[in-house]
C-alpha cells in the first residue's frame, strides 16, 4: 500500500487506521483488564468458591476465545473485518451483563465465558494489517502494543479503587459500556478496506509453516503466564504480605511505568535492527518475563521483590505483545491472515483459559510461589525449543522469519 509519497513513516490512512484500532483494542481489553487484579477475590467470597473454580472464573473467556478467534477470523476473510468485529463485541457486552448480575460461581463463569465469546481480536489485526504496509507494520503493532498495555496499566490502577467504590459488578458493567464504545469507534471510525479481500480463510498454510508455529506457543505460553500470576498475586499479596487490596494499584503502577525503561528500548531496537537482524531482542524479553516469575518465585524482599519481579515481567510481557503479532502478521498471506491471526489468538486464549485453570490446580497443592516457577519454566522451556529447531525470528535483509 503506497501513498506515492517518500517511506518515511505511516502515512496519514496508517495513522487514523492505527489510532482508531488502537482504541478498539484498548477500551475493549480496558473492560477485561480492570476485572484481572479483583477477580480472584471477588471468586474466593462467593458460596462453595475452590481454588480451582477461582482460577476457572478468571480464566473462562479464555476457551471461548481460543474456540471462536479462527471461526471469526475466517470469517471475517470471506465477509469482511467490520460486520464480524461488531457481532463480537455485542457478544461481549451480553457476557458483561450476565457476570454484572450474577450471585453464584456457576454464573459467573458463564458470564466470563460469553464475553470471551466475543472473539475478534484475529480480525482486528487483520484489519490493521490490512492498512498498514509491511515494513511499517511492526511500528502500528506497536502502537497496538503501547495503548494495549496502558490499558492494562490503568486497569491495574482503577481495577482495586473502582471495585472498592462499586463492587466487581459495577466493573463488569463498565465493561459492558465500554464494549459500546469500541462499537462506535469500529462502525464510525475505520474507512474501507483498500482492496476487496478475495480470501479463503486456509488453515493448512498457518499450521504448516513451523515459523507460525513458533509464534503460536509462545503467545499460548506467555498469556498462560499472565493468568497464572493474577490468580496467585493479588491472594498472595492480600494474604501472605497483608497488603491491602485497594493499596495493590500502587504496586502495579510503579511497576509498569518502570518496566517501559525495558521495553521502549526493546521497540527501538527490534524496529532500528529489522533489516539486520534482531532475534536477540526477543530472546532478550523471553529472558525477562521468565526472570521476573523467578524474582516472584524466591519470595525475597516483600514488596520491594515483587516490585522488581512485576517491572521484569512486564518490560518483556508488553514487547512481545507487540513483536509476535507484527512478526506473524508480515509471514502469513495477504488473502488468509485471518485464519492465520484466529490460530495465533486461539493460542492466545487457549494459553488465559489454561494458565487460570493451572494456576488453581497448582495453588492448591503447592501454593502461590509454584504458580510462578511453573510459569517461569514453561516459557524457559519455548525459548529453548526455538533454539533447538534452529528458527531465526529475523533473515537478514528482509525482515522475516526464517528456519534456518
Amino acid at each position: 500500500m503506497t501513498d506515492g509519497a517518500q517511506d518515511y513513516g505511516l502515512n496519514s490512512l496508517e495513522r487514523r487506521v492505527t489510532a482508531v484500532l488502537a482504541g478498539v483494542y484498548g477500551v475493549r481489553m480496558l473492560g477485561l483488564f480492570l476485572l484481572l487484579p479483583v477477580l480472584a477475590l471477588y471468586a474466593a467470597d462467593l458460596p462453595g468458591a475452590t481454588p480451582l473454580l477461582i482460577g476457572l472464573a478468571v480464566g473462562a473467556y479464555g476457551i471461548t476465545q481460543a474456540t471462536l478467534q479462527v471461526p471469526f477470523g475466517i470469517l471475517s476473510d470471506r465477509i469482511g473485518r467490520k460486520p464480524v468485529i461488531i457481532f463480537g463485541l455485542l457478544i461481549f457486552i451480553a457476557g458483561s451483563v450476565i457476570a454484572a448480575r450474577s450471585d453464584t460461581m456457576m454464573v459467573l463463569i458463564a458470564g466470563r465465558a460469553l464475553q470471551g465469546a466475543g472473539a475478534i481480536s484475529a480480525a482486528v489485526t487483520a484489519w490493521l494489517a490490512d492498512h498498514t504496509r509491511v515494513e511499517y507494520r511492526t511500528r502500528s503493532m506497536a502502537v497496538v502494543g503501547v495503548t494495549i498495555g496502558g490499558s492494562f496499566m490503568l486497569s491495574l490502577m482503577l481495577g482495586p479503587v473502582l471495585a472498592n467504590l462499586w463492587g466487581v459488578a459495577g466493573l463488569f458493567w463498565l465493561a459492558a459500556i465500554l464494549g459500546v464504545v469500541a462499537m462506535l469507534l469500529v462502525g464510525f471510525g475505520v474507512p474501507a478496506a483498500p482492496r476487496q479481500l478475495a480470501g479463503t480463510g486456509n488453515l493448512a498454510d498457518g499450521l504448516a509453516d513451523r515459523r507460525l508455529r513458533l509464534l503460536y506457543g509462545g503467545v499460548f505460553v506467555l498469556h498462560l503466564a499472565l493468568t497464572g500470576l493474577f490468580v496467585a498475586l493479588p491472594l498472595m499479596l492480600r494474604e501472605e504480605l497483608g497488603f491491602a487490596v485497594d493499596q495493590h494499584w500502587k504496586l502495579y503502577l510503579t511497576s509498569l511505568l518502570l518496566s517501559l525503561l525495558g521495553t521502549v528500548p526493546m521497540i527501538v531496537l527490534a524496529e532500528r535492527h529489522r533489516r539486520t537482524g534482531g532475534a536477540g531482542v526477543l530472546t532478550a524479553a523471553v529472558l525477562l518475563v521468565a526472570g521476573g516469575q523467578l524474582v516472584l518465585y524466591t519470595g525475597l524482599g516483600g514488596l520491594t521483590g515483587v516490585g522488581v519481579g512485576l517491572i521484569l515481567f512486564f518490560a518483556g510481557f508488553n514487547f512481545l505483545e507487540a513483536r509476535m503479532p507484527a512478526l506473524l502478521s508480515i509471514l502469513a498471506a495477504a488473502e488468509n491472515r485471518g485464519a492465520a491471526l484466529g490460530i495465533y489468538a486461539t493460542s492466545q486464549f487457549l494459553g488465559a483459559f489454561a494458565g487460570g485453570v493451572l494456576a488453581g490446580v497448582v495453588m492448591g497443592s503447592g501454593g502461590t510461589g509454584m504458580v510462578y516457577a511453573v510459569g517461569a519454566g514453561l516459557l524457559a522451556a519455548w525459548g529453548l525449543l526455538g533454539k533447538i529447531l534452529n528458527i531465526r525470528l529475523f533473515e537478514a535483509n528482509s525482515g522475516v522469519l526464517k528456519i534456518g
